[in-house]
This record gives structure tokens, sequence and C-alpha cells, in this order.
């Protein structure tokens, strides 16, 4: 076999372990789940759980790497992450995002979007909907 077809498979073969891999920055970090718990003691571990593994996949990260992400984590920051040197957001992840949002929770991103806004305000969002809803 020769060297270009040795580098070829390795290319290959990085690029499918580096696929659903969270970015740098959230990869080294340790659960966070404390986090979540102490920001949001009225939600459920499961509550939390579902929302977080919900994010993880509308940016194709793995459920087992959902708990690395922080409640002050902002949305474009995770954007940013996988995306670095786009800057301006065309997000088939955040549109993505809106859309598992909007099916499973009946939130809409767009009524509240700011480019700040952080996972742990979305949950909160989602949380109060979910309130309001349940007790109409």
């Amino acid at each position: 076999m020769s060297i270009v077809a040795i580098l070829v498979l390795l290319a290959v073969a990085w690029s499918a372990l580096a696929i659903g891999q969270i970015p740098n920055p959230f990869r080294a970090r340790t659960s966070q789940a404390r986090l979540w718990r102490r920001a949001f003691p009225s939600a459920s571990k499961r509550q939390i759980g579902e929302f977080l593994a919900l994010c993880a996949d509308a940016f194709s990260f793995r459920d087992s790497e959902a708990l690395k992400f922080r409640p002050d984590d902002q949305l474009l920051g995770v954007y940013r992450a996988l995306n670095p040197a786009k800057w301006i957001p065309e997000s088939k992840e955040v549109e993505r995002l809106a859309r598992q949002l909007r099916n499973r929770y009946g939130v809409a991103l767009a009524d509240i979007w700011d480019e700040r806004i952080t996972l742990g305000a979305l949950f909160a969002y989602v949380q109060q909907q979910k309130r309001s809803h349940g007790a109409a």
C-alpha cells in the first residue's frame, strides 16, 4: 500500500472519529450537572437531561456529552465553537434547535432570540412556558 493511500485512510478515519464530538472548549469539561441543578432547583434531573439532550442533538453532539454544557454557555458561543470561521450564523444547527424547541416544547426561539442568550435562559423560558401552559 502506498504512503498516500495510508494517509488518505488515516484522514478518513480521523474525520469519522471527529464527527459528533463536542468542540474542544467543551470536551475538556467534566459534567456540569451540579451547576444545572443549582441554577434550576425546581427542575427535575429528567427535565434538565431532556433539554440538554435536545441541544446536543441539534448540534450533532453525543448524548453522553450533553451535560458538559453549562447554563451560562451562550447559544452563539456553542455555534461559534463549532464554526469558528463563520461570523454570521446561517446555522443549520440553530435552525434545527429552533425546530426541535417548537416541536417538543411549543417554544418559538425567534420570540426570545438575543445574540447573548444562554442555554440557561433558554431552559428557564422553556420551563416558564411549560408551567403557564400546564396551568391553563
